[in-house]
């Protein structure tokens, strides 16, 4: 067995810190395992400086400070495993309600909303940061952190604009904006010139450029192209016009006198109803149950969807349709109501089947409700004109 020296310890703790290792700590790890390996493993008479340098390369590939990188890397990346399997999970559940929520989306289904905006808030919050540590962690290259984490930010804002496009939340523009200007002049700048340089990554560097230069053009289209906007602002501008002259046929009708308290009773009843239908809609659509006039500048806008929750499977604003149709036929069928003042029910709204009411756009039943509400508003103004 072999006895070392205090020279030849220092020699050898020196030597451990001029190979790179700085961490106090596994220094004197390395420096307890390289001492006992050579003290039961050299003989008496031994050469130390020869068996040492024998030694020292069992603890790396190419340099002694791997094993310093190596430690700093579980000390920081502890819960490594872990946080790739939350990765993995992320991913699969943003994809799965991203592709769900499309399908909502287009079928006008409810819940649209809810899943988009859990699918691509956990893509944008949880994955994509996610996955930048773990990427960058496995690659030493600068470039390739740097050309990762640009194409991060790009896929970033890319996700928020996208939401707030869909779900029609002012800003969306913003994101649109930061996400072009980050690929246009970080990204494919950086990607391009620094890969140009290398032969072997020229090809593959000229191809990629060309399609990331596409992507950008056509995410920038959509920054200029919003045409959708524009109508649905029109949409609700008819729609609170049409609401402006139907209060006015109302305040003609109600400034005349009815004598017939139970033919005003069911003009009411009718009104009333549609009044909490028409409410129940808007809530839906805006948190609101009327739209401001300032809606364009409070950047309110009513998404052409569904009628919401209530409009299925026998909701509360499915009962409140069978209601208003009964309340009609009510109306229609009392004594001082004519053909010609009767409301129209057939090829209405109210003639179809309140079971697939909830499919309907919730602009044909707006203005389908507020319609019926005018044929009222016009027949009680005879009544009342012919008192």
């Amino acid at each position: 067995m072999y006895t070392l020296s205090e020279q030849q310890i220092d020699f050898i703790l020196n030597d451990i810190k001029i190979r790179g290792v700085e961490m106090e700590d596994l220094q004197l790890n390395l420096l307890d395992h390289i001492c006992c390996i050579i003290e039961y493993e050299l003989e008496q008479e031994g050469d130390f400086e020869d068996f040492y340098h024998k030694t020292i390369p069992k603890f790396f590939k190419k340099e002694l400070k791997e094993i310093e990188e190596e430690t700093k890397l579980l000390l920081t990346f502890k819960n490594y495993y872990a946080m790739k399997k939350t990765m993995i999970r992320t991913g699969i559940f943003s994809t799965i309600a991203i592709v769900l929520g499309s399908f909502f989306k287009v079928m006008h289904w409810p819940g649209a909303g809810v899943l988009l905006v859990l699918g691509i808030g956990s893509i944008s919050l949880l994955f994509l940061p996610l996955m930048i540590i773990l990427k960058t962690n496995d690659s030493n290259n600068k470039r390739d952190k740097f050309i990762l984490a640009s194409s991060a930010a790009v896929g970033f804002f890319l996700c928020w604009a996208t939401l707030f496009a869909v779900m029609h939340w002012p800003g969306n523009g913003i994101f649109w904006i930061i996400a072009v200007c980050i690929s246009t002049f970080v990204l494919i700048p950086v990607y391009f010139f620094t890969g140009i340089r290398d032969p072997e990554t020229k090809l593959n560097t000229i191809v990629t450029t060309i399609v990331l230069v596409a992507a950008t053009g056509l995410q920038f289209t959509m920054i200029n192209i919003r045409p959708a906007v524009k109508l649905t602002q029109i949409k609700m501008y008819s729609y609170i016009q049409g609401e402006e002259l139907l209060k006015k046929v109302q305040n003609r009708s109600a400034s005349g006198h009815h004598e017939n308290s139970t033919q005003q009773s069911f003009a009411e009843n009718i009104n009333n109803k549609a009044e909490q239908i028409k409410s129940m809609i808007l809530m839906n659509a805006i948190g609101e149950s009327k739209i401001p006039k300032d809606f364009e500048s409070e950047g309110i806008i009513i998404e052409e969807g569904n009628l919401g929750i209530a409009f299925f499977d026998n909701g509360e604003g499915i009962k409140l349709l069978s209601e208003l149709k009964a309340e009609i036929s009510k109306y229609n069928a009392s004594g001082e109501i004519n053909i010609e003042n009767k409301i129209p029910v057939d090829h209405s709204i109210l003639d179809i089947d309140f079971d697939k009411i909830g499919r309907y756009s919730n602009y044909s039943v707006l203005n389908s409700i507020t319609q019926i509400q005018m044929y009222l508003a016009t027949a009680e103004n005879k009544l009342t004109a012919f008192k």
